[in-house]
């Protein structure tokens, strides 16, 4: 591993975001009008791969699309963020999609994701593509793929001396074995008593599920809390990093990814890890002001202006 070379490793999935805007979810049996509607790029690993990307880091995303008209969205995506795809093609399986619900009032969103040729990404794929683990300076994985192939990367990234992100999204409950792999997990509220029963309402619940994860061999729980910021929680640690308010909410949706790409990002280039998480407070917060997923991220020099102003 080239330490703190300022490069990202992402295992994940490519979804094409199918995005509704609408006042509320429709009944089962009931039709409602919209008020709008956006195809774009998503998927959490590819979001994370974008946000890092923009902001600085050199990114290679692993993972599995078909060969179809989604597929082509994806490929277009990373050559225009400048990432390396390390990504295999599926003949018989199709690239993923997403339903996503978005509350035209208040920006909150409800997901269906189905990961298509990427629900058949193995530990074998993830040998295979194995160098680019060994050659970051951070890893990060996530759950829309299988959870082997995860545990695989965070294996191969510790083997190396790699820092390890997990992010437990969509949450389940996973073998304790990944848990010492990981030097940070990264889950929110909901994920987090998910993983841990702990039901997370404030950054002490937060504390106290990040002791769970803790005792399971995690070495920093960083527990996202939306608007009340983030909780970084190690066993010599313990801090609220705050939330940043760059304009109007308009879309939650890719936040948490935001966050994700921006701390592995900064992580890459050296930062504090705790001011690695302000960085990446600082682009979920710049996120949440824009429409879409991957389209949302910002650019470095726009999360350099928002830290400078509130510094």
């Amino acid at each position: 591993m080239a330490e703190q070379n300022g490069r990202v490793a992402i295992l994940g999935v490519f979804v094409a975001d199918l995005a509704f805007w609408a006042g509320r979810m429709p009944a089962v049996g009931e039709t409602i009008a919209g008020s709008g509607f956006k195809l774009g790029p998503g998927g959490k690993g590819s979001n994370q791969s974008v946000a890092a990307a923009r902001a600085g880091a050199g990114v290679t995303f692993i993972s599995k699309i078909g060969q179809d008209e989604f597929g082509a969205i994806a490929r277009a995506t990373w050559k225009a963020e400048g990432i390396t795809a390390r990504v295999l093609e599926a003949a018989d399986q199709p690239t993923g999609a997403a339903f996503i619900f978005v509350n035209d009032q208040t920006g909150d969103n409800a997901i269906i994701v189905v990961p298509g040729a990427a629900a058949t990404i193995t530990p074998e794929d993830v040998e295979a593509a194995g160098d680019a683990i060994r050659d970051a300076a951070v890893f990060v994985t996530q759950l829309e793929q299988p959870v082997p192939s995860a545990e695989r990367g965070l294996a191969i990234a510790r083997e190396a001396g790699v820092a390890t992100i997990f992010n437990p999204a969509p949450a389940e409950q996973v073998p304790d074995a990944i848990y010492p792999l990981c030097d940070y997990v990264t889950p929110n509220e909901t994920e987090a008593e998910v993983m841990t029963s702990v039901p997370v309402g404030s950054a002490d619940d937060a504390r106290k599920a990040g002791d769970v994860f803790l005792e399971k061999g995690v070495g920093t729980a960083l527990i996202t809390l939306g608007e009340a910021g983030a909780l970084f929680h190690s066993k010599d640690r313990s801090e609220l990093v705050p939330a940043f308010n760059a304009g109007p909410v308009l879309e939650t949706t890719g936040a948490g990814d935001a966050f994700n790409g921006g701390f592995a990002a900064a992580l890459a280039r050296g930062m504090d890890p705790v001011e690695a998480a302000r960085f990446g407070s600082a682009v979920a917060g710049i996120s949440v002001t824009r429409a879409g997923t991957a389209p949302s991220m910002p650019k470095l020099a726009e999360v350099e202006a928002l830290l400078s102003k509130t510094s």
